[in-house]
């Protein structure tokens, strides 16, 4: 399992042994985990990626699907190491749920407002395909957007390796944590680029800066049932209402 994930789940492991699951939904899109913690019911998001066919050799994709909630918190959490795509996802949601934030920390800004205020007339390059992409292309000198699965004007993830290493600013999909490219992704950046780890999956966590991070913009469940309604309902995350956007920049 990659530190930072390890490091993830041992910040929240007293947590973990303390809260109840109260539910595992696993939208198209979007993976919801609730708990409940000292009366609270508390929320995480994390992104639900494909997991091709329905079984392979090895199983199912979810192995207990339809008994999670007879599983610890810790148990879910734990997820997060799985071999199985959803399961992580799973496990990521689980941990985002647990995070204590330090909202005093954070601030309601905009993802894209900060690439574009940092990446003015500089080299950036972008690692997912976000819906900001087009207006940050008005404004970057250089823009390079790298896609596992490219669009018109994207370059293909395995460009990585020639492109990271010339950028100035470097905003990358908080996916990468499920997918296990977050530390291949960060060894190719510069020691002086601005990286920045964003997208709902992204954990609030001053964990990521020691990974050499220097922003995180997450996102924080404020309504569990309203953002459940919708995560089960195929919502894409602009569709997702009861969220809210926030920023943790590195002191």
């Amino acid at each position: 399992m990659d530190m930072v994930l390890s490091d993830l789940l041992a910040a929240v492991s007293a947590r973990a042994a303390a809260a109840r699951p109260v539910e595992v939904c696993i939208g198209v899109h979007w993976t919801l985990v609730t708990v409940e913690l000292e009366g609270r019911v508390l929320g995480g998001l994390a992104s639900t990626l494909s997991a091709g066919s329905h079984e392979h050799a090895g199983g199912p994709d979810v192995r207990d699907a339809g008994r999670l909630l007879s599983r610890s918190v810790t148990d879910l959490a734990a997820l997060v190491g799985s071999d199985r795509v959803l399961e992580v996802g799973v496990g990521m949601a689980t941990i985002n749920a647990l995070l204590e934030v330090d909202e005093g920390a954070c601030e309601e800004v905009n993802a894209a407002d900060l690439i574009a205020e940092r990446g003015a007339g500089r080299t950036v390059a972008v690692v997912g395909h976000f819906p900001f992409v087009p207006d940050l292309r008005t404004v970057a000198g250089t823009l390079h957007v790298l896609e596992l699965n490219p669009r018109d004007g994207d370059l293909p993830a395995r460009a990585a390796p020639d492109v990271l290493p010339r950028c100035d600013v470097v905003a990358i999909t908080g996916t990468s944590l499920l997918n296990g490219t977050f530390g291949s992704l960060m060894a190719l950046c510069r020691p002086d680029a601005y990286v920045l780890l964003l997208g709902a999956t992204t954990p609030l966590s001053p964990i990521l800066f020691r990974a050499g991070v220097a922003a995180l913009s997450g996102t924080q469940v404020a309504d569990p049932d309203v953002v459940r309604a919708a995560v089960l309902q195929g919502a894409t995350f602009r569709q997702i209402p009861g969220k809210r956007l926030l920023t943790m920049l590195r002191p």
